[in-house]
């Protein structure tokens, strides 16, 4: 019995040194920036980490398989900062998994956008054509609502985002056939679709232009990726750092001149 209080005891030690070292602050010049499959981590490594790098800082990439895995990666002290998530899903996850990320910045973002290597214009839609949509509720309601705004169908509008499926969308000018699948799946699986919705940094991925889409996402503003840390880091200095890195010339400049990134939404302060 004296043996499992001592193990018990040793256990919860360890967990609340832990805690307590997710929670202190940083005492070296590295940053850990945590992002998905796409092009953000492109964004970073040539527009913000050269920035970074000229102020003294070592700056190391994580790029996760998938955007869940980043929150509690975050969490957990494993990366200081991501960019993956939007404010749609950001309380959600907040409270899921009790921690305290906040925006931090803003960021190009890449709309998703209607694309097809069958078709290569609307006109040619009919009912039964095959549509292809990213399977979370996130980018799943953002690929409905590029349909509905096309009225092709209806969508119910008290469906919350965070549960959203398709059973939320009903035919209007077509009786389309939605195959939900993981969204980075859905450039490779064009070919035996009629149209797909695609996020855009797999777009830009493959070297393509968002502009090039047959139909493009007006995203809302709770839609767009940010910047994210945890709230009990934002008075750091990397954190201030970080923070004027995206918000400086210089960057504004990299992404102005990049090609890769037309069609982007770009941040409000660079209009």
């Amino acid at each position: 019995m004296k043996h499992i209080l001592k193990m018990t005891a040793s256990v919860m030690v360890v967990g609340l040194l832990a805690a307590c070292g997710q929670n202190e602050p940083k005492t070296s010049k590295k940053i850990v920036m945590g992002f998905g499959v796409g092009t953000y981590s492109t964004q970073f490594q040539k527009g913000i980490e050269p920035i970074l790098e000229k102020q003294g800082y070592q700056v190391e990439t994580k790029v996760f398989s998938h955007n869940k895995l980043i929150p509690q990666a975050l969490k957990e002290g494993e990366v200081d900062a991501t960019v993956h998530i939007s404010t749609a899903n950001m309380g959600e996850m907040n409270h899921r998994l009790s921690v305290d990320m906040i925006v931090w910045a803003d960021v190009p973002s890449a709309p998703q956008s209607l694309r097809s290597i069958k078709h290569d214009d609307l006109s040619k839609m009919q009912d039964g054509m095959t549509i292809g949509v990213p399977n979370d509720p996130i980018n799943l309601e953002r690929a409905v609502r590029i349909l509905e705004d096309l009225g092709w169908v209806n969508v119910d509008p008290t469906v919350q985002t965070v549960v959203f499926s398709t059973q939320a969308v009903t035919p209007k000018r077509f009786n389309v056939v939605l195959k939900p699948m993981d969204a980075a799946l859905l450039p490779r699986a064009m070919e035996d679709l009629d149209f797909a919705i695609i996020n855009g940094n797999f777009v830009t991925s493959q070297g393509e232009k968002i502009s090039d889409g047959l139909a493009i996402e007006q995203s809302p503003p709770e839609h767009l990726v940010k910047v994210a840390i945890r709230e009990v880091h934002q008075n750091e200095p990397w954190a201030k750092d970080l923070k004027a890195a995206y918000e400086s010339d210089e960057f504004k400049a990299y992404i102005l001149n990049e090609p890769l990134y037309d069609g982007f939404i770009l941040p409000k302060a660079w209009r």
